[in-house]
């Protein structure tokens, strides 16, 4: 007896975990997001939160990411909060929040934070959908954010969080932010083409 394979939802799928170094990881990124992407009703805002303070090198990966996607950004597909000029951290979080769901109307929010994990894992950057929970590394309880989000484990958790943070190599930070922001955006710039080519066909 045949039966149609039930499709995957956004929950479903599990999360994509990748050494950003893996030759693959930009394709990798960008068909994992694009397949988020499009579980979203093609209406919806698309909104960008980069998390994260220029005065902590580990802790910088978001702002980092959102200020090389503010000079990629050349058409509206995407509207950003969170640079090194105007980071998104633990004092305004929930203030940045109040003013996107204020701001969009129902938007798509994609969120992006640095993390800790593993030594093995130091490196990874994952992308999962559901909300990410900014703070928990360094047991700090701030609002979820996202649908989906993308993080880059940039140090080893378990001991002295704060410390750890400062001390992480920003070498590591700023080539995980360049292939965050890269593939990210070239996923945007996919699906938002798609999503066009679609609504004119339906005309």
């Amino acid at each position: 007896m045949n039966r149609n394979p039930k499709a995957l939802s956004s929950q479903d799928m599990p999360g994509l975990k990748i050494p950003h170094t893996d030759p693959g990881i930009a394709s990798a990124i960008v068909h994992r997001l694009l397949f988020h992407l499009f579980q979203a009703p093609a209406h919806k805002e698309i909104v960008i939160v980069c998390i994260g303070t220029d005065r902590s090198t580990g802790d910088c990966l978001g702002p980092l990411v959102g200020t090389s996607l503010s000079k990629l950004k050349s058409s509206p597909i995407y509207h950003l909060y969170g640079t090194l000029e105007e980071p998104v951290h633990a004092m305004n979080l929930q203030d940045t929040l109040d003013v996107i769901y204020s701001t969009h109307a129902d938007p798509y929010v994609i969120g992006i934070d640095a993390c800790l994990g593993q030594s093995s894992s130091v490196g990874c950057i994952q992308v999962s959908a559901g909300p990410l929970r900014p703070g928990a590394g360094v047991n700090k309880e701030l609002p979820p954010v996202g649908d989906i989000h993308l993080t880059g484990i940039v140090n080893v958790g378990g001991f002295m969080e704060y410390f750890v943070l400062q001390n992480t190599r920003l070498s590591l930070v700023v080539r995980m932010a360049e292939v965050i922001s890269h593939s990210l955006y070239d996923a945007l710039t996919e699906w938002h083409k798609r999503v066009t080519l679609l609504a004119v066909q339906e005309q």
